[in-house]
């Protein structure tokens, strides 16, 4: 029997994702989970500023007798080029970090250059071993999977945090918020990018090149080595404030005559590719349904105009075309072999080793050490 198209009624996301539940009203299951994420962790208001003024009263006191008083990962996109922007204003001694993946396009550079020269701030950035990526990020292709941005999202954030551990910077700063990002379904994400596992494990079935520089940073590490131990903290202030993508772009383009991509993540020239064109081809997954989504539910936008949006089609065919080809030369492949990896089998994530499983239990034991903690409050009290 042929499955029946749904669409909520309330957001743009529909049954191309296969695990989505409607209710009665017609209502898909994200809409109250997002409400009940905004109301306790997204703070749009006096309320957020007030939080935002003590934490960065925090962040400056840790950072007292050190060179800086946090650091803040800089993709050049329009997240974290906010992100950016509205820190300078605090007064913030600020180290931005700029991983090159090998994908970044031209605008991306200028943005973060612009941004930069615009706070009158430090510039670190770490160029990754581009036969290492080329190798990991065909090992990616070859293995079928969802996530094709795993290569870069992992040694950015890993860089990141390596940075802040090595130089003794308390607080790393990333553009992730609720206001456009509350929406994203478990089918569509793919395996967890921070699974240092999983991607060994997808190198050493697909891979042929040594990782010897690459970034990773595991689970254990993470949590234990660097959040516990050396006591790095990571915060996203947008999620203190309002944020409003147009309102965004308008301050970025004013300010520091920084300059829009289109779409979101597209100032990489793979994520482009790979959001625009390998996912609704070879999985039928739009990720556009998502982000607007998250727009309609954070007040950003109208579901009509959302709906106006995806009505156009995901990817421009004659910028495709060109885009294959520079991907393929990139890579040092074959354009019909790329063409070839688009369309195979879809291969599943539980093939592969991962190590979700340490991140289970670590996010236990860390649930288990608050409950006592406060219990043993509670007897003191």
């Amino acid at each position: 029997m042929e499955s029946t198209f749904q669409r909520c009624i309330t957001t743009v996301m529909d049954t191309t994702d296969p695990d989505i539940v409607f209710d009665e009203r017609g209502e898909c299951g994200y809409v109250a989970d997002v409400r009940r994420l905004h109301a306790s962790s997204w703070y749009p208001n006096e309320t957020g500023a007030n939080k935002l003024d003590r934490i960065v009263d925090r962040i400056k006191q840790d950072g007292r007798n050190r060179p800086f008083d946090c650091i803040v990962g800089l993709s050049g996109g329009l997240d974290s080029s906010y992100l950016a922007l509205k820190m300078a204003d605090y007064g913030l001694r600020v180290l931005a970090v700029h991983v090159d993946g090998g994908w970044n396009s031209e605008t991306s550079v200028q943005n973060i250059e612009r941004i930069c020269n615009h706070n009158n701030w430090d510039l670190f950035t770490h160029v990754i071993d581009w036969e290492e990526m080329r190798d990991l990020q065909l090992s990616y292709l070859r293995a079928g999977l969802v996530n094709q941005d795993v290569p870069q999202d992992h040694a950015f954030f890993s860089m990141l945090w390596r940075k802040a551990v090595s130089m003794r910077i308390k607080w790393a700063l990333s553009g992730g918020n609720l206001a456009s990002e509350s929406i994203l379904p478990l089918a569509w994400r793919g395996h967890d990018a921070m699974d240092a596992t999983h991607i060994r494990s997808v190198h050493k079935k697909y891979g042929s090149v040594r990782l010897a520089s690459y970034p990773s940073v595991g689970y254990f590490r993470y949590n234990v080595s660097y959040r516990l131990l050396k006591g790095m903290k990571v915060l996203k202030p947008l999620n203190y404030m309002p944020y409003v993508r147009e309102s965004a772009i308008s301050d970025l383009v004013q300010k520091a005559q920084w300059r829009p991509y289109g779409d979101k993540h597209h100032e990489s020239i793979f994520t482009k590719f790979f959001q625009g064109y390998y996912l609704p081809t070879k999985f039928g997954f739009d990720k556009r349904k998502a982000h607007l989504s998250s727009m309609i539910l954070s007040g950003q936008i109208t579901r009509d105009q959302a709906l106006a949006e995806i009505e156009k089609p995901p990817f421009d065919e004659a910028e495709i075309d060109s885009q294959k080809d520079y991907i393929a030369k990139k890579l040092r492949i074959d354009r019909r072999e790329l063409e070839r990896l688009i369309v195979e089998p879809i291969v599943g994530n539980d093939r592969l080793p991962n190590g979700i499983w340490m991140k289970d239990l670590l996010l236990k034991s860390k649930a288990t050490a608050s409950r006592l903690i406060r219990l043993r409050g509670q007897d003191l009290g």
